[in-house]
């Protein structure tokens, strides 16, 4: 006879009651605590224990955050069935629900559902505070680490509220103690509670989970056709190695390795470098080319190297095509195994597995679902369309939103559709990249099918956690002997044992105690140096642009005092008085809107609109962002301090640029009492000039091909018309420029 939770705020017969979910959240009462539990267990409900208790107690509203929309719709679904809270007070908050309307919804809401981006910009805005609210749960907790959202939220929530208490909850926080530690450090935990599937009270409802490795050998001409890469990664290896900059170890080189050595040598390329360093730099990039075919061959087959060489050669020959890929289409032994991949008619023998293993367990239960994970979505293409072929199995392709040449995304809407279809039957075996890991109400499945191991245990834990939810189920991991699929497989075993052992460690050394909640609340002395750096920053106010919300900058400014004004500008990104408006560029922007033909623009509208101009430059790496002439560089900061007469100032990160535009503020209006007032609209353009701006804003379009289109089609209308065979006629574009044309012409808003 199965017994139900029963509390004033939960109706009764809806949640069923077990032990280690009453254990898990008695603990989480006693302190913010971070709870780490498998996948299907019942994270959500442990939640929703400690918001009936914490709202029963203290009233106010709760607020439960989520890393995505499909998650925070579950979620509030979930909360409306079972909580006896008028329905209209559980609200969704996320991107599509306009500013003004959250900050209305908020005012008559006991529960907020939300995505952590939307709570962090109502926070900063001020359309929101967080007072009242007597409870968050961190979903995915383990995200709360570096620049996430999580991170600024909870430290404005324990700064600011009556009664603060969180609760962390994930299936993976991560291996290293570094790792947990900052987690718990960003979100306040005081405690940790794990439970595993071995524990006592868990055990009653683990279903069995079969975990079983597959490792085979690749074929003879696989082999060879790696063996000619491998050559042509040992000249580049040598070449790198005559212009100075040795390899050791070659053979067991990581892409890591190989960034680390790209960074290393771009930084070099300040002052007046060595014409060898741009040699390096070009051979470490063909390096990581060809080491990445390798790793295609070693782990995914034929079809998806045939693929990824289509598209070296496409950018080869393509005008925009690095120096890299040009050199890499002229090399004997590329050309080769070019030449030997169209020709053979082998296979990976990982896909007539995977063919076999779901064909057994459709053919075996035909109600089953099968999820086949892989890191490529070539990969995925490819393996979708093996399985169509086969009788009773109706696979579909999910891959994330964002689209490539030759590769179209899903849009959420699509993705969140292809999840129903899964789940009533239309699909029965989904062939997915890393999206379907995490973030996505994907019902539980008979098998799960690893294409390749990963080494991550946190992805590793997500995948196999989308199995044995409800009834028994089975995970396959295929293993290329001799290939970075063995490292993989060990890396992956050997941190997901260092996880499980670091957190029951970190439950030892962090228990869980029944003290008031009163000492997570700021301290007296914490309090009183918050209200003496407002009073001393009192006078203190900065309009930001609203597109600068999102930056770090918004965060550290609000942080120590200065008094934000959000509001939509139209010439700069900081405006601190009358006169002194400041253009914030981090290093890579900076080139970014140097090569896209913006920077000038910006720099002519904010020094036309004020009397003393600002360009502020954070971070390191200015002549390493990209591959840019360093006296491309030189001659643009000299063209506007000089010609246009605005000066230039760096700042180290987004905290030393807060500290640097609170100190011109504090000096414009305490010592010269200066006021705040907006100038300034962006120049206006003749009709010419704005339809080749308009078109030109495509990605890939510079002005030049921009009149090109304009002068070849006679308006924007119908360059935004023209098919892709179309525009291929048309001068000075090239087939890349045409793909990007269409698709961002044709392809669904996804905003």
């Amino acid at each position: 006879m199965t017994t139900y939770i029963k509390h004033p705020l939960i109706l009764s017969d809806t949640v069923e009651q077990r032990l280690y979910q009453l254990d898990l959240a008695g603990r989480a009462l006693s302190s913010p605590t971070l709870i780490v539990l498998p996948t299907g267990l019942g994270k959500t409900i442990v939640s929703l224990l400690v918001i009936a208790a914490r709202i029963e107690k203290f009233g106010g509203r709760a607020l439960v955050l989520s890393p995505t929309k499909p998650l925070v719709e579950q979620h509030a679904a979930f909360f409306k069935k079972v909580m006896k809270i008028p329905e209209e007070q559980v609200i969704t908050f996320t991107g599509s629900v306009a500013p003004e309307k959250r900050a209305e919804l908020w005012k008559t809401g006991k529960l907020i559902v939300s995505t952590p981006q939307v709570i962090e910009n109502d926070v900063l805005t001020k359309r929101i505070n967080l007072d009242d609210v007597c409870h968050i749960t961190f979903d995915e907790a383990h995200r709360a680490v570096g620049n996430y959202a999580y991170t600024y939220i909870a430290e404005k929530y324990f700064e600011n509220a009556i009664n603060p208490h969180c609760l962390g909850i994930t299936a993976s926080p991560g291996s290293t103690d570094e790792k947990i530690s900052e987690v718990c450090e960003a979100l306040h935990i005081r405690s940790v509670a794990v439970k595993t599937e071995s524990d006592s009270d868990v055990r009653p409802y683990i279903h069995k989970k079969e975990v079983e490795w597959i490792k085979m050998e690749l074929p003879k001409d696989m082999v060879e056709i790696k063996s000619l890469l491998e050559k042509v990664m040992e000249e580049r290896f040598t070449k790198l190695t005559e212009l100075g900059f040795p390899i050791h170890n070659h053979k067991f080189v990581t892409k890591r390795d190989l960034l680390g050595m790209q960074k290393k040598l771009q930084e070099e390329l300040r002052g007046l470098p060595d014409p060898s360093v741009y040699g390096a730099i070009s051979v470490v990039a063909e390096i990581m080319k060809v080491s990445h075919a390798v790793e295609i061959i070693e782990t995914q087959g034929i079809e998806s190297l045939r693929k990824y060489m289509e598209r070296l050669e496409h950018e080869a020959y393509s005008k925009s095509g690095s120096k890299a890929s040009k050199r890499l289409a002229e090399d004997l032994y590329m050309r080769q195994a070019i030449y030997r991949i169209k020709d053979t008619d082998s296979e990976h023998p990982k896909l007539d597995l995977v063919k076999n293993i779901t064909y057994k367990q459709i053919a075996g239960k035909p109600e089953s679902r099968v999820i086949v994970f892989t890191n490529y979505r070539d990969t995925a293409d490819m393996v979708t369309a093996a399985l169509g072929t086969m009788e009773d199995i109706r696979p579909v392709r999910f891959v994330g939103q964002s689209s490539k040449y030759k590769d179209k995304g899903l849009t959420q809407k699509q993705q969140v559709q292809i999840i129903e279809d899964f789940k009533k039957g239309a699909y029965n075996v989904l062939v997915a990249t890393s999206v379907a890991e995490e973030g996505l109400d994907i019902p539980s499945t008979d098998l799960v099918v690893f294409y390749e191991p990963i080494p991550s245990e946190i992805r590793s834990i997500q995948r196999k956690g989308r199995t044995a939810r409800k009834h028994a189920g089975r995970v396959v991991v295929l293993v290329t002997k001799g290939t970075r699929d063995e490292s993989y497989y060990w890396s992956s075993l050997s941190k997901e044992r260092r996880m499980q052992n670091n957190m029951k460690e970190l439950q030892d050394l962090m228990p869980a105690n029944n003290s008031t909640l009163e000492q997570y609340a700021p301290s007296q002395t914490e309090k009183d140096q918050k209200q003496l750096s407002e009073f001393e920053n009192k006078s203190i106010k900065v309009v930001i642009d609203h597109r600068e919300v999102r930056s770090k900058v918004a965060r550290e400014l609000e942080k120590i005092g200065v008094d934000i004004d959000v509001k939509t500008l139209e010439v700069g990104d900081y405006v601190v008085s009358e006169r002194i408006a400041i253009e914030r560029k981090s290093t890579e922007d900076l080139v970014n809107s140097l090569l896209n033909n913006t920077l000038f623009e910006q720099i002519s509208n904010i020094s036309r609109s004020y009397e003393k101009p600002v360009l502020l430059i954070e971070g390191d790496g200015l002549f390493s962002a990209r591959q840019i002439s360093p006296k491309s560089i030189h001659g643009t900061l000299s063209s506007i301090g000089i010609d246009f007469g605005v000066s230039i100032f760096y700042t180290r990160d987004a905290e030393d640029s807060a500290m640097f535009i609170q100190t011109l503020a504090k000096r414009e209006q305490s010592d010269g009492q200066r006021e705040i007032k907006l100038h300034g609209k962006k120049a206006s353009q003749m009709l010419s000039e704005q339809q080749e701006y308009i078109v030109s804003a495509i990605n890939e379009i510079g002005p030049k091909a921009a009149k090109c289109l304009l002068q070849h089609f006679g308006s924007v209308e119908n360059v935004m018309k023209a098919e892709y065979d179309e525009l291929r006629k048309v001068r000075n574009i090239g087939p890349k420029t045409a793909a990007r044309i269409r698709e961002v012409v044709s392809a669904e808003y996804k905003g």
